[in-house]
């Protein structure tokens, strides 16, 4: 990974949620592909409508000089963690530590009832927050949310039509659940940021020629078994794709610089030029990706991801 820039000594933010997708493995690939304008402080705005687990974010963040944040996502839940990081860090915090006291001297049976136990509480839950504004529940929601993320299979973030989580019970010895140094360090770095849930395209009132902006949206499947988009119950078919790609469009015109990640198509099929044909004119680079989450380990080997920039 390319040698961050952070002062020596200072902590560096790292995701607080494992993530389908997560681009840590791809910083240094993706950074060699950033904008030299970028670095010469030219982009003062940084926008990232489909967060995730932030790990660009974190990475622009605390190395180069931008000044204006703006971060997004579809996911309501997602976007809670993020604001309760924001607003009560400290509270999280404690609240997280409580829950790994209970949880790690437990043996694997009771690890599981826990488990199942946290996530009944969680779906059940979910009819009594109010997402607008910031409120105490939050705080035990987020650490649900942690929870879960860290002790499920495969670190996974997944609901059903009905919005809830449904990942499995994961076995892991030592699970981190409460990295407290970690959040501060986060929450410090969303003191600067506006976070905002909603749609992708609400991003385009603040982007203009002097922004970045990532788009790390669900990525199109390579083949049918591959399909993990549900993040959220919304679905992000190839008809959405396009949607995304005639917005990416609009932003190029109103001067903005743009990144895009989605999977290659040629992976599995050579004569697949689905994304080639959707982003025509722009210039689209292969970076190479290790596929992660798959029942069978043999095919969890290297692939090919796209990274489509108009710069």
């Amino acid at each position: 990974m390319t040698q961050l820039r952070t002062r020596k000594g200072r902590k560096i933010a790292r995701p607080f949620l494992k993530w389908a997708g997560g681009k840590r493995q791809l910083l240094s690939q993706i950074d060699s592909y950033l904008p030299p304008a970028l670095e010469l402080g030219a982009l003062q705005r940084y926008v990232e409508p489909f967060v995730g687990s932030g790990a660009v974010f974190f990475h622009i963040v605390q190395n180069y000089p931008v000044k204006e944040l703006f971060i997004a996502d579809i996911n309501p839940e997602l976007i809670l963690a993020y604001r309760t990081i924001q607003e009560d860090v400290e509270a999280l915090i404690a609240e997280l530590a409580e829950i790994e006291d209970l949880y790690l001297p437990l043996d694997e049976a009771q690890r599981k009832a826990f488990y199942y136990r946290q996530r009944d509480i969680y779906n059940k839950s979910k009819a009594l927050i109010t997402y607008n504004t910031f409120q105490e529940a939050w705080v035990r929601r987020t650490a649900q949310l942690i929870f879960l993320n860290r002790t499920c299979y495969n670190g996974l973030f997944r609901v059903n039509s009905r919005g809830e989580y449904n990942v499995p019970f994961g076995r892991y010895k030592n699970p981190t659940i409460c990295d407290g140094p970690n959040l501060r360090v986060v929450s410090e770095i969303l003191q600067r940021a506006e976070i905002h849930y909603g749609h992708y395209s609400d991003c385009a009132r603040v982007v203009g020629k002097a922004t970045l902006v990532y788009f790390d949206p669900p990525y199109r499947p390579i083949s049918t078994t591959s399909n993990f988009t549900a993040y959220s119950p919304h679905s992000f078919d190839d008809n959405q794709q396009l949607e995304l790609a005639e917005f990416y469009r609009r932003l190029h015109h109103q001067g903005a610089c743009l990144i895009l990640s989605n999977s290659d198509p040629k992976n599995t099929d050579p004569a697949d030029d689905f994304l080639e044909e959707a982003y025509a004119g722009f210039r689209i680079e292969r970076v190479q990706a290790r596929r992660r989450i798959n029942r069978s380990v043999e095919k969890r080997g290297p692939i090919n991801e796209l990274l489509i920039l108009n710069y």
